[in-house]
């Protein structure tokens, strides 16, 4: 166990078992930040995967009011969501880029979502719906500038910006983006970035001198956006930094770059008591008690977002102090060693928070799991509630 000078505790809600903490001031001080780290490009505050965990809707609220005019989601059902609660085009342009044959394209199109395109098939199915529902699309054009996952290849560019020209021209689209994606920014000077940024200036050139006239060129994430200004162009697009997390940990923590930790995540010690020496601890006795000591049972585990790679690794905070999950995670609940100390039932335990007042952080528990901290915040369940802090909208 490691003692911190204070403690950073995010104060549970009366009876709560675990609840996350959504800082939305630090939020908006994120956006700022990043704001006045870009200068000219607009930002697209990107709230895929319920916002990385801390809720898609409340957070796009909070960017709206900051001042951010797009937002970045994965599927058409989180563009969607977003539509239906109120968020209007008026207020947001929202991009969505992850489709699947069959579907809901119509709904997209209605409801006036930007919509990526990254083959001859998107954009059949998506004219289509044009035609059905009589409304023009937005649309991006997805290169594949070497990430190898979604977008257009280099030798598929060409016919992709034809066939969208044509619709163009009919009126049955426009063109208003063209973008890619990043495989290597979390890694300043590897050599792929480089090659990245040649063959999305040439896939620019191609669809500008095609005809093409977009409203935003893109290809920032949030690595690009802290450390390649070369890559900002129109528009760029932070996931996690805006959510108060360096993606670049190895350059610098985040408030090297100025930013907040949104999210605290908190439980109560469910029971305390002494165990003899020799004890198993949890599912496969994988850790067994040096001598005799007391046990905390802290009542979150798998199924609330803890992972199973935490066990015998995971670090928690008890008043100030450090300890270190003991034996595996179950679905439920893990325990730690408490080593002698006796802290109250019910006291809170911080499982990580910003790390201002000592505590673990999502970038801790990402190391100690063999992850990264993107993984551990946005893997947070549905069964731990959300309360939110700060907020303006």
């Amino acid at each position: 166990m490691t003692t911190a000078n204070t403690t950073g505790t995010a104060g549970l809600t009366q009876g709560a078992r675990a609840e996350a903490t959504i800082d939305l001031g630090a939020l908006r001080d994120n956006l700022a930040a990043l704001r006045d780290r870009t200068g000219g490009p607009e930002l697209m505050a990107v709230v895929k995967a319920d916002a990385y965990g801390h809720g898609a809707v409340r957070c796009a609220r909070e960017a709206v009011a900051a001042g951010a005019r797009w937002l970045g989601t994965a599927t058409p059902e989180e563009a969607l969501a977003l539509r239906a609660a109120g968020i209007g085009p008026e207020q947001a342009r929202v991009l969505c880029w992850l489709w699947t044959p069959g579907g809901p394209w119509r709904e997209a199109v209605r409801a006036e979502v930007d919509i990526s395109v990254s083959g001859r098939w998107a954009l059949d199915e998506l004219l289509a719906a044009v035609r059905e529902t009589g409304v023009p699309a937005r649309v991006h054009l997805k290169a594949d500038t070497g990430l190898g996952r979604n977008g257009c290849q280099p030798h598929d560019w060409p016919d992709l910006v034809a066939a969208a020209l044509r619709a163009q021209a009919e009126g049955l689209l426009r063109v208003v983006g063209i973008w890619s994606h990043f495989a290597c920014a979390d890694e300043p000077g590897h050599p792929s970035i480089q090659l990245q940024l040649d063959s999305f200036a040439a896939a620019l050139e191609h669809a500008e001198r095609a005809g093409v006239r977009p409203e935003v060129r893109h290809l920032a994430n949030s690595p690009a956006t802290l450390t390649l200004p070369q890559s900002h162009y129109d528009l760029v697009r932070p996931g996690l930094a805006m959510y108060g997390l360096s993606p670049v940990p190895e350059v610098g923590a985040p408030a090297d770059f100025g930013l907040r930790p949104v999210m605290s995540l908190s439980a109560r010690l469910a029971l305390v008591k002494t165990v003899p020496g020799g004890h198993g601890i949890s599912y496969g006795h994988h850790y067994t008690t040096s001598g005799p000591t007391t046990l905390g049972l802290v009542p979150v585990g798998y199924a609330d977002g803890v992972p199973r790679h935490a066990s015998n690794a995971g670090p928690v905070q008890i008043g100030g102090t450090w300890y270190t999950v003991a034996g595996r995670v179950a679905m439920d609940q893990f325990v730690v060693d408490l080593g002698g100390d006796a802290p109250e039932v019910g006291e809170e335990v911080l499982l990580f928070g910003s790390g201002e007042h000592g505590e673990p952080t999502a970038e801790d528990w990402g190391r100690a799991c063999g992850t990264i901290s993107y993984e551990i915040i946005t893997r947070i369940g549905a069964r731990v509630p959300r309360r939110y802090v700060g907020g303006l909208a």
